[in-house]
């Protein structure tokens, strides 16, 4: 069934604006080709301005490259640097979508990203969670969301070669959202 203000309790067309404190964006990257390093960036902005459908919707997320955070000084410290995001250069990454489809129980979000200076197509694939009301009267909206990106493709490229012929990193970096919204305006 599309999700509609007809078809879904509490649903309106309105601008939906991030609930920070009940929010993470968080990244997982395959290490020495057995493991996986996991990240998060602590600050990022998420606005959905929805229409009568779902479908009829836009999403602008914009990410603080610089909040970036593995656990770990050193490896956020070269994180920062050149090799990767040279966060002073390109302190933001940002995602527009272009398109929002419905697939069976799930949300497809077409968009572009610009990371480093670079504008590439990006899709996730969105579990809407629904709405509700909290206990201070706000009315909230729920979503996960996942995506995964080439970063060679944004010009994060750093790698290196081991013995047994592998690399350090892999391309592919998987993105995760745990996104709470709450209803600015109707």
């Amino acid at each position: 069934m599309p999700i509609t203000t007809e078809t879904i309790p509490g649903y309106v067309a309105g601008t939906w604006n991030i609930d920070s404190a009940h929010s993470e964006l968080t990244f997982s990257v395959r290490h020495l080709a057995i493991s996986k390093v996991k990240g998060s960036f602590s600050t990022f902005d998420v606005t959905l301005v929805t229409g009568d459908a779902i479908v009829d919707s836009k999403v602008t997320a914009t990410i603080d490259i610089a909040s970036i955070s593995t656990g770990n000084a050193d490896r956020d410290g070269h994180l920062h640097s050149d090799d990767f995001f040279n966060t002073e250069a390109h302190p933001k990454a940002v995602f527009e979508s272009t398109s929002i489809t419905e697939k069976g129980d799930d949300l497809v979000i077409d968009g572009n990203l610009t990371l480093k200076g670079v504008t590439e197509p990006v899709q996730l694939v969105a579990e809407f969670g629904g709405i509700t009301t909290d206990a201070y009267g706000q009315t909230k909206a729920g979503f996960s969301a996942k995506g995964k990106i080439d970063r060679t493709k944004f010009g994060v490229s750093f790698n290196a070669s081991l013995d047994n012929g592998g690399v350090l990193l892999s391309n592919d970096i998987a993105l995760d959202f745990e996104i709470q919204l709450v209803l600015a305006a109707a």
